[in-house]
């Protein structure tokens, strides 16, 4: 299993929030790009960005961040929040970006969707962000009428390879990851998955690895200290 520290940017510095809450917000750095080579420095091989601002907006204007990331490191850039045209995917990809996640488009823009998974190929992933059940879009701020697996069996249909699966009530939560979801998850036929939401203690991580989660993502317990990423890249191995 790999194990992807995260970085929110917001304004262009590092925050996280509180179950995707824009009002619960706290700045962890100044300069995402520093911190982003410190979490090389520590192991890490992929790194997962989420533009906050171009959730909601769809301008995706925390890129060019992003993109200097992937050219001043050796880390494979996930990147997601705003995604919602071509030419905002074609400027992601060319930019070095490694996998481009579609969250509101994979949801409610089936044919972008498949116009890009057919230019891209596994450089497309989804995002299925799950709040009360439903999965949320355009910036976690609606819920749509899909159900989570109908989504990821519509993504295996499309050729989607990746889905990024998102517990909003753990998001920046510290309580721990939602085991009892992505085991229900792990065994079904679909894309390969990256479990996201309060991944807080390397117990977290081993339990994700031994369902045979593809891979992991780590927020605030990186900030906080709960979980050091060197030994968490380990645990996940």
């Amino acid at each position: 299993m790999i194990l992807l520290p995260a970085i929110d940017l917001y304004e262009g510095k590092a925050v996280r929030l509180k179950k995707g809450d824009y009002a619960e917000m706290t700045v962890y750095r100044e300069d995402p790009v520093n911190l982003a080579s410190e979490m090389e420095a520590q192991g890490a091989e992929w790194i997962h960005i989420v533009d906050l601002e171009g959730a909601k907006s769809g301008l995706a204007p925390n890129l060019p961040i992003a993109r200097e990331i992937a050219r001043t490191t050796g880390l494979k850039v996930e990147y997601g929040g705003g995604l919602r045209s071509l030419e905002v995917l074609e400027r992601c990809i060319d930019g070095g970006v490694s996998r481009a996640i579609l969250g509101t488009a994979a949801v409610t823009d089936p044919e972008l969707l498949a116009a890009a998974v057919a230019r891209w190929g596994e450089k497309i992933a989804a995002g299925a962000d799950i709040k009360d059940g439903k999965i949320a879009i355009k910036g976690w701020l609606e819920t749509a009428e899909e159900g989570l697996e109908a989504f990821l069996d519509r993504m295996l249909a499309v050729g989607v390879q990746t889905a990024i699966c998102t517990d909003i009530s753990r998001d920046g939560m510290l309580k721990g990851t939602n085991r009892e979801l992505y085991a229900s998850l792990a065994d079904r036929k679909g894309p390969r998955l990256v479990a996201s939401g309060g991944v807080s203690s390397l117990e977290d991580i081993r339990a994700l690895r031994n369902m045979g989660i593809y891979g992991a993502i780590l927020g605030k317990a990186y900030y906080t200290g709960a979980v050091n990423l060197r030994e968490g890249i380990e645990a996940a191995k």
